[in-house]
Formats: structure tokens, sequence, C-alpha cells
């Protein structure tokens, strides 16, 4: 018995987040641990799932490219730490939270690029990766369980060393937003594929990528199972996901137009004029993407 679907992003993220959320070790350190959640849509989603509190949104791939959120005064969480199920902010204390992690404990972290050998890297965009990017990367070596939730569409055909050999913030003299590097992620990637998987349907095969009118980017699945009381189950599941939005605290989810409050240490941005090329042509910075002028305010 066969049952074919359509997931856009969105809903995949919300099928990443539930099945990451089943896992056995992950319901351990939900009760008797810690699990520290780096912030991104997917993660967010899988906050949700565990805590009921969606996650502030940093960066993020728009249409205009590569860029920030466009509040002053962002409100909530990026990372978060859930320490025995009680939920803790973990701003600037990754450094101190790392140091108290071990093998009952788990990290999840979200991934721009992966390929198929396992490999997963996150943007970066702040000056030596930032604070996530400086600490998330060294805690396998504290025994942590380390997740990267990333959907297919983040997949890239070619090793991931390719992609992290020539990306860099300082490597671009023009950039649709802010010029990102790319620091590879520690841990166990989860696709959709995988999620299926961990939920009970290890015989499913992606058999579509794409599609138009609010499908792009989305993901074609075949599931086959012998027992029709499995496949209702799968449909319960797509009923719960399907028409999911992007995860995230609203206040965070409006993009910079000029640069946000991370305008100091975002490079090559063509929208804030933080671009060395074409300084003294007509190329050099009325843009904000859709072809219109950004006005000065």
């Amino acid at each position: 018995m066969k049952c074919q679907f359509t997931l856009t992003v969105s809903e995949g993220k919300r099928l990443i987040a539930k099945a990451i959320a089943s896992l056995p070790e992950v319901r351990k350190a939900l009760s008797d641990g810690m699990i520290l959640l780096k912030g991104g849509t997917t993660v967010s989603a899988l906050s949700e799932e565990l805590c009921g509190q969606p996650l502030r949104i940093s960066g993020r791939v728009t249409p205009r490219g590569t860029v920030s959120s466009g509040a002053a005064e962002p409100e909530g969480a990026h990372s978060l730490l859930l320490r025995r199920g009680m939920a803790e902010k973990a701003d600037g204390r990754l450094a101190e939270i790392a140091r108290e992690m071990g093998p009952d404990d788990v990290c999840v972290c979200g991934a721009n690029l992966i390929d198929p050998w396992g490999g997963a890297a996150m943007m970066a965009g702040k000056d030596l990766c930032g604070e996530p990017g400086s600490v998330i990367p060294a805690l396998e070596s504290e025994g942590v369980r380390c997740y990267v939730a990333a959907g297919l569409e983040k997949l890239s055909p070619v090793p991931l060393r390719e992609a992290c050999g020539n990306a860099g913030r300082k490597a671009s003299v023009w950039a649709m937003g802010m010029a990102v590097g790319l620091v590879p992620v520690p841990g166990r990637v989860v696709t959709e594929l995988d999620a299926l998987a961990l939920l009970g349907w290890p015989r499913r095969w992606l058999v579509g990528r794409g599609g138009i009118s609010g499908a792009e980017g989305a993901s074609t699945f075949l599931v086959e199972d012998g027992s029709e009381e499995t496949i209702r189950a799968l449909l319960g599941l797509l009923r719960n996901i399907k028409g999911a939005v992007t995860s995230g605290i609203p206040s965070s989810m409006e993009e910079c137009l000029r640069c946000g409050p991370g305008r100091p240490w975002h490079l090559g941005c063509v929208y804030g004029r933080n671009t060395q090329f074409g300084r003294d042509s007509d190329e050099k910075s009325d843009w904000n993407g859709d072809h219109r002028t950004v006005s000065e305010n």
C-alpha cells in the first residue's frame, strides 16, 4: 500500500521537528538533562514542540538575499536552554552552558547547507562566527549528542568543503544582504526523509522536488507500508502539519531594509551601502532586491 504526498518547506520543518522531538534521547534529556536549541526556523518549530515557545529569528534568506531581523530591540530567545524541561534564555551564555553539558544532553542546530555525505554548515554573517558559531561546533568534543535539523531544500550535490573553502564574510566585494561565510556544524543530520523513518515509515522515497504557487522548494514523497492502520496514522500526521507556517517570534520575522542592528559587523551589503564595489558608480546601492529604490529614512 503506497501513499504519495507533497510538503512545502514550512511543512517539512514541522515534520522534522516532530521526529526529533520523538527521539528517546531527546525525551530523556527533556525530563532529566539539558537541551540546547540554537535559533532558526526549523529549530523554532522544534522548540514549539518541546516547550510551546518559538524562537527569535536572526539571520534568514529571503528574495532579497542573506538578511537579518529589522527589529531594533528584538524580543525573546534566539538560543534556548531547556533544563529539565524548564526554559532559560541562552543568549550570551553559550560558552558557560556548553561547559555544563555532557553525554546525557542534546544540542539541536539548523543548517543552511547539507551534503549527501552527512556534512552540514550554517552561514555566519558576524565576525568570528558570532557566539553560536564559535561554541556549537565544539559541543561534540564534550560528548554532547548533536542533531542538525535541515530540510532537503538545503541539499548540495557536491561536498560541503567546496562551498566552505570558497565562502567568506570578507571574500565578497558585493552581496545581496550581508556577505556570509560557512561554519561546519557537528551532528546527525535529520531531513524530511530521516524524519519519516524515525516516525515509523522506513520505506519512503523522494520522488520530486520543487513546485509553483507557493510550493517552490517543496518535496514530494512516496511511502509504502503493508498496514492500513499505519497509513492512516501517516494521513493523520499530514493533516496536522499541512498548512503549517514558518515558526519564529512574530516581531523577529520582519527583515532589515538598510541593515538592522547588525550593521556594524555586516560586510558587503548593497542595501546598507556597506560594499566596496561600485562605490563611485550608479551600481553602488540603490537596491532593495525588487528593483525599486529604498528610501533613506
